[in-house]
């Protein structure tokens, strides 16, 4: 009983604030006060604290003062709002950035070796030190055989840590999203307008929807050849203009293919048949129905009277148009349908692309393939030879490749190769400028318009709603013609030349008849 009365005891002496404290450490203001005067006498009596000054009335006044005045003195202990006294703490010490009070290197990331080396050279040339001159040629044959042995010296003798090291394969998007964006000067004086939007819509009813078809056809007197269903029809762009040259009679016989001769007044026409037919256009009167394949005849090709077709047989015959024997020679390189079929612009090559993924390229009359590519994944419809390098040879792969190739016929070899993420349907190279564009089905259906040979990205054309299947080109080379599986036709002028560079020529009429609206109606 006596040790719990003594504990409330104590506590009752530590909340009482009306007389001294019975315990605890020495307030503030009295350390401070027995600093500051220098002379005092200190009693302390059960464990209570009393402090008397014995200085003057005058000095006790200004020691007072000076005692209020010091920065950080604690109120008088007999204020209410004041608190206990706790426990005496020096000053707190800052803490020294820094990764700790001493160096440890990392023996995984130090190189010893590199260490030794140095210290060794660095003493070795303070005791044979020469001349400055020969000073000088030590230091740069150093610095030579060490950037040569891969130890230039941007190496760290110590590292704290190692260098987080990429991993293999990685690729940082950042890097190539930001450096894309930006363009030098140059290119930017390069840029030219280009319009995104289809300066003329055209309604294509029956417009087939066959990968392996090739349904649209622009000729050199500026006639555009389209097949809607069995019939082929033909659109004057000079005036707008609309004629039906001839129509399949059988019920379920279709036009599988229509390629223009180079003068502009005879078309060519496979059917489904294996037939391929030759038509005079002004005169609306078919001239010879040729018949040698086993099957659709679904690409033509002309090299001034020899007409080129390819089969779904496998086979590519040549027709010699002026002779009535037309067949004059068989080609075998394909084992499957023979989808894309172009002639180069001097006659000496013929490009042909199958089904069976390869693309072969023939010489001349040559019936066996002089190169036989086999890089592609898949169908290759779209063929097109370079206008300016009569050597290079454009090559579009279907769904499952979706690249675009190109080929130095001089000596086999793959130029350059980009993938397009989208179906390659048709290409087409600028007369104008060194760009090719490529139509795509699947994903966005658009037209991609690139720079050649870089294969960066010019623009994207926007607008048809199905794959866009088919290409022909104005003979002023600046409309491109797109047909696609939405059953429309647009024609863009995405390579009009500046005027200021050299004068344009006239655009089509506007005009139209009245079967326009009947076939084709502008939007």
């Amino acid at each position: 009983m006596s040790s719990q009365f003594d504990f409330e005891n104590e506590v009752n002496s530590l909340v009482r604030m009306d007389k001294p404290l019975q315990a605890g450490p020495i307030a503030r203001w009295q350390r401070k006060a027995n600093d500051l005067s220098g002379c005092g006498n200190l009693s302390l009596h059960n464990k209570s604290l009393n402090v008397s000054l014995n200085i003057s009335p005058s000095k006790n006044r200004s020691m007072s003062q000076s005692v209020n005045k010091t920065p950080g003195s604690t109120r008088t202990p007999t204020s209410g709002k004041n608190k206990t006294p706790g426990k005496l703490t020096g000053p707190k010490k800052k803490k020294t950035p820094g990764h700790g009070d001493r160096f440890i290197p990392n023996r995984q990331a130090t190189n010893f070796e590199l260490g030794h080396y140095r210290i060794v050279s660095e003493n070795g040339d303070q005791e044979n030190s020469g001349s400055l001159a020969q000073e000088d040629y030590k230091r740069r044959m150093s610095e030579n055989l060490q950037r040569a042995s891969g130890i230039g010296g941007g190496e760290r003798i110590l590292a704290f840590k190692a260098r987080p090291a990429a991993a293999e394969g990685y690729h940082n998007n950042t890097k190539v999203l930001y450096s894309s964006c930006k363009k030098s000067m140059a290119d930017r004086k390069k840029t030219r307008h280009i319009p995104t939007t289809a300066s003329r819509i055209l309604d294509a009813p029956d417009l087939g929807n066959d990968f392996y078809l090739n349904l649209l056809d622009w000729s050199s007197t500026n006639q555009l050849a389209v097949v809607l269903g069995p019939s082929v029809y033909l659109w004057d762009a000079s005036c707008g203009d609309i004629t039906m040259l001839m129509t399949m009679e059988g019920e379920n016989e279709y036009v599988s293919s229509v390629k223009w001769m180079p003068d502009g007044e005879h078309i060519a026409i496979g059917n489904s048949d294996a037939e391929v037919q030759l038509w005079d256009v002004a005169a609306s009167k078919r001239m010879r129905n040729m018949k040698s394949h086993a099957a659709r005849v679904c690409s033509l090709s002309w090299n001034e009277y020899i007409l080129s077709s390819g089969s779904l047989d496998g086979f590519i015959h040549h027709h010699d148009v002026r002779v009535p024997d037309h067949h004059v020679a068989t080609l075998t390189g394909h084992s499957q349908e023979v989808c894309g079929l172009e002639w180069s612009k001097d006659g000496h090559h013929l490009a042909s692309g199958s089904n069976d993924n390869i693309v072969n390229v023939y010489s001349h009359m040559d019936t066996k393939p002089m190169y036989s590519f086999t890089d592609h994944q898949s169908a290759v419809k779209a063929i097109a030879w370079c206008p300016w390098q009569s050597n290079v040879l454009a090559s579009g792969g279907g769904s499952a490749d979706r690249h675009i190739r190109f080929w130095n016929t001089h000596n086999g070899s793959c130029i350059k190769s980009v993938d397009t993420k989208s179906q390659v349907c048709a290409l087409k190279w600028s007369t104008h400028y060194k760009e090719i564009v490529s139509s795509h089905g699947y994903v966005h259906n658009q037209l991609t318009i690139w720079s050649y040979p870089s294969m960066h990205w010019v623009q994207d054309l926007m607008g048809h709603t199905s794959r866009v299947l088919y290409l022909a080109m104005s003979p002023d080379g600046q409309t491109v013609c797109s047909g696609a599986a939405d059953e429309s036709l647009r024609l863009w002028d995405c390579f009009a030349v500046d005027p200021s560079s050299k004068k344009k020529t006239k655009t089509p009429s506007t005009a139209t008849s009245s079967k326009i609206n009947t076939l084709f109606s502008i939007r």
